[in-house]
């Protein structure tokens, strides 16, 4: 059975996925009830996060189909981003 070999792409893919859910867990706090508690500053480092992985991801060998993803994704997230920065003025 043939494995494919990882990549340095694929591998700096998964290293900056690691480092966002490193970065991202640790601002989860739970309550006194139990539940967890997502405020503001977790969907802002998941959002920028994800925005610092989308260049790379047209790098890799499947490059037409992600680079169009890429391309969809980065201008949902500018427009998170300004939804965002509006509902907390």
């Amino acid at each position: 059975m043939h494995l494919p070999s990882i990549t340095a792409d694929r591998l700096a893919v998964l290293i900056l996925f690691l480092i966002c859910a490193g970065i991202t867990l640790p601002m989860i706090r739970p309550r006194r009830s139990g539940q967890t508690v997502f405020n503001g500053g977790i969907l802002l480092a998941f959002v920028l996060s994800i925005a610092c992985a989308l260049p790379v991801l047209p790098h890799l060998s499947w490059a037409g189909f992600i680079d169009e993803m890429a391309d969809q994704a980065v201008a949902a997230i500018q427009f998170l981003e300004v939804a965002y920065v509006i509902l907390t003025l």
